[in-house]
């Protein structure tokens, strides 16, 4: 009989491949707690480790949570849906709304507004602006949590000569965010580009995001442009991997 190849997986993935089954056929829901160390031990006649090692890939993938005390459970929390191109469509921000309104759907986000100050642009994001040398930007950093879960951390990037004494530069930039007041200044993006990338958090990104130890972050870093090319905005993204599904959804030319 040919073979699936599963005979030479390590045994600690065998049994997260089974519990994960079990988590898809709805034996185990969210909310659930899942077989412990010992129970792994016992069914499986392996060492604590390798049950250790098994929960431990569910919580890297962010199917699981550990709760001090308590064990190991179903992750209860539901994967961000990020619509890359629908949340950037105009008439998303023109008509005041949050482009986050496209992932959100009816669930609760809070933002905490870290701060919005008058820097020195960094060379790299002052060659994308087009800003001289020694040009000063305004740096808006955010840390966004969705259902009381941090999940993305965000810093933009805009020139602070455009930007000054307009709501760009205040924690709160109005409805529509700061693409409608770029638009209130004759400085509306149409076009966006965004690249992506994964890597392993810093210290800081994964205290701030709160990141189970082996956990990747996604990096998206957009730059938006007006009508005649000149890039108005850079934004630079940290994602939580475990929390977000990217898609994008575009027709064929």
């Amino acid at each position: 009989m040919p073979s699936d190849g599963s005979g030479r997986q390590p045994k600690y993935q065998r049994i997260a491949a089974e519990l994960k089954a079990a988590i898809r056929s709805g034996r185990y829901g969210p909310g659930d707690r899942l077989p412990g160390e010992n129970d792994l031990m016992a069914a499986h006649g392996v060492a604590r480790m390798t049950a250790r090692q098994a929960l431990g890939v569910l919580q890297a993938e962010g199917l699981a949570e550990a709760r001090k005390g308590a064990g190991v459970f179903v992750r209860e929390f539901r994967l961000i849906r990020r619509r890359g191109i629908q949340r950037l469509a105009a008439d998303v921000w023109s008509q005041g709304r949050s482009i986050w309104a496209a992932d959100t759907e009816d669930r609760e986000l809070v933002v905490d507004f870290l701060s919005a100050t008058d820097e020195p642009a960094p060379s790299a994001i002052a060659v994308v602006l087009g800003l001289a040398e020694g040009a000063r930007a305004c740096v808006r950093r955010r840390r966004f949590l969705l259902d009381g879960k941090p999940v993305l951390l965000a810093t933009s990037y805009l020139d602070a000569a455009l930007t000054a004494g307009t709501a760009i530069a205040e924690p709160d930039s109005g409805p529509g965010g700061i693409y409608a007041r770029l638009a209130d200044l004759g400085r509306e993006p149409v076009r966006f580009r965004e690249e992506v990338r994964s890597r392993m958090p810093t210290p800081e990104e994964a205290d701030r995001l709160g990141l189970v130890p082996g956990t990747p972050v996604v990096l998206v870093c957009r730059t938006a442009y007006t009508a005649d090319g000149h890039a108005v905005e850079v934004n630079e993204m940290t994602l939580d991997a475990s929390a977000y599904v990217l898609e994008y959804e575009f027709d064929a030319q």
